[in-house]
């Protein structure tokens, strides 16, 4: 791999992923969600969308054979791969081994992880670090939040998941496929789509569409709350029942049998009872959880 040009190197080429699993006699595991990209140029989209600069580290998390790998090191300054298959060890070693020698893989399944530990291990004298990966659609969601409650102090999360997560977590309010999820990330981050990827550029191929979505974590989050639990609480509530009013959702919560007390609540927030909770702001949201903590 020492000449990145030259295609008989690169593994993301169909013809050489092909080549790689047949070396080893490397068959998918479908409880992992194992689907390996083979298109450089979604491969370049999502290294450029990170903005790798040259002292830079980057986790990757799920590195399969390391097409994403190989990218991402000609890029940073330290790679740290966590890949939870153990059949995979042997084959990254070989196709991540490169005269740069910054590519780490470590054997490691990232939801049972130290992060902070990791992060003091192997990032804390390069400038900013990355997390980016072709995330398992079974694990998306719980990887995004280890890495989000886990205070892991990422600058860029680039990651490709399946398409109608993708839409929830970047929708604003009043969208179908707005909710707590959307809420929830956008709390911590500032979320946009970088690009959609068919599942033709696979092997093997998913059954549905995915897209690469841009999480910049902010310095602080976007809005201020008494109570994170207590917010994100009551924003699971207001969506218990997505045809349900804010009122009738959350009297099944909060001032059980005493409805007049929350429509108080409602009317100092300016919020009319009679709307849907995928009408609400985050910043409605904030103030509703204050004043019901209040």
């Amino acid at each position: 791999m020492s000449n990145s040009n030259d295609n008989a190197n690169i593994i993301a080429i169909p013809s050489n992923t092909k080549e790689v699993l047949k070396q080893y006699g490397f068959t998918f595991k479908k409880s992992l969600g194992q689907n390996f990209l083979i298109d450089t140029n979604v491969l370049s989209n999502i290294v450029d969308a990170a903005s790798i600069g040259e002292e830079d580290g980057v986790v990757e998390v799920g590195p399969g054979i390391g097409s994403l790998t190989q990218f991402l090191g000609q890029q940073a300054r330290k790679v740290v791969a966590l890949e939870i298959d153990q059949r995979l060890i042997p084959i990254l070693e070989k196709t991540t081994s490169s005269e740069k020698n910054n590519i780490q893989v470590l054997h490691q399944d990232v939801l049972s992880a130290d992060l902070q530990q990791l992060y003091h291990h192997h990032f804390e004298d390069v400038e900013n670090v990355h997390v980016i990966a072709n995330l398992p659609y079974y694990v998306t969601t719980p990887i995004i939040f280890k890495f989000l409650e886990d205070a892991f102090p990422f600058h860029h999360m680039v990651i490709m998941i399946q398409k109608e997560v993708a839409m929830r977590i970047c929708s604003a309010p009043g969208s179908k496929q707005y909710g707590s999820l959307s809420i929830a990330v956008q709390y911590y981050c500032e979320t946009d789509i970088v690009t959609d990827v068919p599942k033709t550029v696979f092997i093997p191929q998913p059954n549905v569409d995915s897209t690469v979505i841009r999480l910049q974590r902010r310095k602080r989050p976007k809005v201020e709350v008494k109570d994170e639990q207590h917010f994100f609480n009551v924003v699971k509530s207001a969506f218990a029942s997505r045809r349900k009013t804010i009122l009738n959702n959350l009297s099944r919560v909060y001032f059980t049998g005493d409805k007049p007390k929350l429509l108080a609540v409602l009317e100092r927030c300016k919020i009319e009872p009679s709307r849907r909770g995928e009408t609400l702001s985050i910043e409605e949201f904030a103030l509703l959880s204050n004043e019901i903590q209040a």
